[in-house]
């Protein structure tokens, strides 16, 4: 006979690189907030992506870093990085300027954990269980709840909502392809390579409609090192890493953490409100990123 028992896996080794990694993610909120009071969202993503770009060349060079050894992989990384750090934050941040509400934005943000995981199965072989399922759907109910209260439909046309729709395609497709293709080459070379990628793809955008505008001030260098070492180069490298422990659906389910992660940044940072029924929101997106990122294994072989 063969026995079989469901465990908990740690998320992919030590769960703090999971916790790490939505705090830095989720900080990325709180830093944008503050530059963008100095320079358009263009701007602030060109000087965020130059700047990682700046401390990771270095970085790679000092430390005998492999670089990509095919063209193929050079195309797989500019792909993956136009997905990832432009094309989704450049639309999600205009989505934003365009009249939709931070709650709509973080609701339609929170549908990620869903997608991925309905896509991974067939396009990466992923299996997931029913309990899994059960976690995705609780998880996007406490988002809904987490942000209920910034919730508004009073302003914003249909193409804001339409490019942010846009954001979170593209971010479920670059996460996905960044799983498939560029799982081999080494973090620090890769991160250059899409951090210039990213770069040098909103330049022209940037210098288009904002002309590249800028005052300089403090809180705009603070924001943007922030937004380069934490969340370019600290954030983006955990989510790549996790990406090559673990499967993808299992990384997305993260997600559902920071929508409540950010907004205990503001009612911090910038005193926003606090409800009773986002802390509700809060609890049950937990639940649902437990459930979410479990798995069930054989405890013995049959002999």
């Amino acid at each position: 006979m063969s026995t079989f028992a469901v465990s908990r896996a740690p998320l992919f080794g030590p769960q703090a690189l999971g916790a790490v990694f939505v705090v830095l993610w989720s900080s990325a909120w709180i830093a944008g907030k503050v530059g963008l009071e100095f320079t358009g969202p263009l701007t602030l993503l060109v000087i965020r992506f130059s700047a990682a770009a700046l401390v990771m060349l270095p970085v790679a060079l000092l430390s005998g870093a492999p670089w990509p050894r095919k063209w193929s992989e050079y195309g797989h990384l500019t792909v993956a990085s136009l997905l990832i750090n432009g094309l989704t934050l450049a639309a999600l941040y205009t989505g934003i300027n365009d009249g939709v509400s931070a709650g709509i934005s973080a609701l339609i943000a929170g549908l990620t954990p869903l997608l991925t995981a309905l896509a991974a199965g067939p396009l990466l072989g992923e299996r997931i269980g029913a309990a899994r399922w059960v976690g995705l759907v609780i998880g996007l109910l406490g988002v809904a709840l987490a942000v209920m209260n910034k919730i508004s439909f009073a302003s914003g046309g249909w193409e804001g909502y339409a490019i942010t729709f846009l954001a979170l395609g593209a971010f479920v497709a670059g996460t996905l392809y960044q799983k498939k293709f560029c799982g081999a080459i080494d973090l620090r070379t890769g991160n250059l390579v899409q951090f210039i990628v990213a770069g040098v793809g909103l330049f022209i955008p940037a210098l288009a409609f904002e002309g590249l505008r800028v005052e300089w001030s403090e809180a705009l260098i603070a924001s943007s090192a922030w937004l380069a070492l934490a969340n370019s180069i600290g954030a983006v490298s955990l989510f790549y890493f996790l990406l090559r422990q673990g499967e993808a659906s299992r990384v997305a389910t993260l997600f559902y953490l920071v929508p409540p992660i950010t907004a205990t940044m503001a009612f911090v940072a910038f005193h926003e409100t606090l409800s009773p029924v986002a802390v509700a929101g809060f609890v049950l997106a937990a639940v649902g990123v437990y459930l979410g990122a479990g798995r069930s294994r054989p405890s013995a072989r049959r002999r």
